[in-house]
């Protein structure tokens, strides 16, 4: 009973003395965990405040000419919100990784633990998971990069090679298209090589019209200028052209046609009403001024344009051979028999 009582006294003296000689060490080492993780949570939530506070003062930048003519020609709102968004997303992500990664490693660090085999073990845990997500790391990279470079956005009409149609959502992996039939296609960012947008600065308008070669063309200029004068005062294409309607001249001249070029600078993704519509009053005004569309219906022709018919159209021409004593009747004559001629015979 004695000896079990001296051994309990030695050890609770023991684990007293090791408590004694060490607990400074465990305070001070315990006092920096908390202050590197401290510090870590206090600068992520600054850093992600401070980002989120600039995403949003650009989203109240692009609200505030939505409602304006300018903003309806230069700003999208919808696209900038959802731009800012994933760059605020990808940058909050960012900061928060190499935040808390550093503490951990402070952290680790304060404890003495030997860092060298875990981050030999990371790099090779990071070159295996980069080999086998390749796909998905390309298609992460190329979103990033395209959102920064703003390369299109939502409400844009681009090319992206495999696909082609009206820009739905921008994600950081895929990218949502709405082709011309209404269907849906997702494309992953990293197969995008290269992009056509239709909808960045401005569009062109070509409208080809095919007329007689005998129409008068300084009359076909006149009445160009006058459709394109009426079109650029009238509403609403006064908005959608951002330049003068040109009439560029001749682009071909064939024996039955020739074909005069009219163009136009108009509001990206405008073009194709703009060039119907300059087509509708460009055949009612040839049509006021009867100046004949190649293709269409053929203006009425006077009785004094119209041409005589020729009286001997139906009239066959004289044969040689009608008259019996022409040389082509000799010559198609059958030749008669011949008979030998009167007289004694002589034989042996």
């Amino acid at each position: 009973m004695s000896t079990t009582v001296r051994d309990t006294h030695e050890s609770v003296t023991n684990a007293a003395s090791f408590i004694e000689e060490n607990w400074a060490g465990w305070l001070y080492v315990g006092l920096r965990i908390l202050l590197i993780v401290v510090i870590a949570v206090a600068l992520r939530s600054m850093v992600r405040k401070a980002l989120t506070k600039l995403i949003t003062r650009m989203n109240r930048g692009a609200e505030a000419v939505e409602g304006t003519t300018l903003g309806g020609l230069l700003v999208n709102a919808e696209r900038r919100r959802q731009r800012s968004e994933a760059i605020g997303s990808v940058l909050r992500s960012v900061a928060s990784f190499l935040i808390l990664g550093t503490a951990a490693l402070m952290v680790l660090g304060t404890l003495e633990i030997n860092l060298g085999p875990l981050l030999a073990s990371a790099g090779v845990a990071g070159v295996a998971i980069g080999f086998g997500a390749r796909n998905l790391v390309t298609d992460f990279l190329s979103g990033v990069f395209m959102i920064l470079e703003d390369q299109y956005g939502v409400g844009d009409k681009i090319d992206a090679g495999v696909a082609s149609g009206e820009v739905v959502e921008v994600g950081l992996r895929v990218t949502k298209l709405r082709g011309d039939n209404g269907e849906i296609w997702y494309v992953r960012n990293g197969e995008i090589k290269r992009i056509g947008n239709l909808s960045q600065g401005w569009a062109t308008a070509t409208v080809d019209v095919q007329v007689k070669p005998s129409e008068d063309l300084k009359r076909i200029r006149e009445v160009l200028q006058e459709v394109a004068d009426g079109m650029a005062k009238d509403t609403p294409w006064d908005e959608h052209l951002w330049g003068p309607v040109e009439v560029l001249g001749l682009s071909e001249v064939l024996l039955a046609s020739m074909t005069v070029r009219i163009s136009a600078k108009t509001m990206p993704g405008k073009q194709f009403a703009v060039e119907r519509e300059l087509r509708w009053r460009i055949k009612e005004a040839f049509d006021e001024a009867e100046i004949a569309i190649v293709g269409g219906m053929p203006l009425a022709e006077t009785e004094e344009e119209a041409p005589k018919p020729d009286p001997t159209a139906s009239v066959a021409p004289p044969s040689a051979l009608a008259n019996p004593a022409s040389p082509q009747s000799a010559a198609t004559a059958p030749i008669p028999p011949q008979t030998p001629p009167a007289g004694p015979r002589i034989t042996k």
